[in-house]
């Protein structure tokens, strides 16, 4: 197994978080800027603001963009496909599954004459989305060791979740 051991690294936090639950409360962050405010097509995301990654961001060409960089519905197909992938591996580490492939793919589906307005009936966002989580463990594993990492994986990824039962969502527009 990997010398990283998810299980010794989450005992002290899962103690914490019992005797004090207010403290498992964490905040993600990212902001978005760009070089010229009026360039339609493009910008950069900062995912974890300081943290010195930066994404360029495109508009796909589907809605009269340029399509030269990952797109807003490309950047939410890759926190799917990267949480769920934390998730299996972070699980098989708990569950001592030895992974020797890992691969998630995420697609997903639009319809956008919504978000264009050419038709108020379609919803503006994604009308569906698949994911496809390709691995292979170690031969000998037990079959329902790994049904149960499946299982926790899917429970556990946040993103997966999010999507599913989504939260409250505000958005606010400031005159600066």
């Amino acid at each position: 197994m990997n010398a990283l051991n998810v299980r010794q690294a989450q005992a002290p936090l899962r103690t914490k978080y019992r005797t004090a639950p207010d403290s498992a409360r964490v905040v993600d962050r990212a902001r978005t800027s760009g070089a010229d405010a009026s360039d339609p097509y493009h910008s950069t995301v900062e995912p974890m603001p300081g943290c010195g990654a930066k994404l360029p961001v495109g508009v796909h060409s589907a809605l009269g963009g340029i399509h030269d960089a990952p797109t807003p519905g490309d950047i939410l197909c890759s926190a799917l496909a990267a949480c769920l992938d934390s998730s299996v591996r972070m699980l098989a580490n708990l569950l001592a599954v030895e992974l020797e492939f890992l691969e998630v793919t995420v697609a997903g589906d639009v319809d956008v004459r919504g978000t264009m307005m050419v038709d108020p009936t379609v919803p503006v966002g994604f009308q569906a989305m698949q994911c496809l989580v390709r691995l292979r463990v170690r031969g000998g594993t037990d079959p329902r060791l790994v049904a149960k990492l499946e299982a926790a994986a899917e429970q556990s990824c946040v993103v997966l979740q999010t999507l599913r039962a989504p939260p409250e969502i505000e958005a606010r527009f400031e005159m600066c």
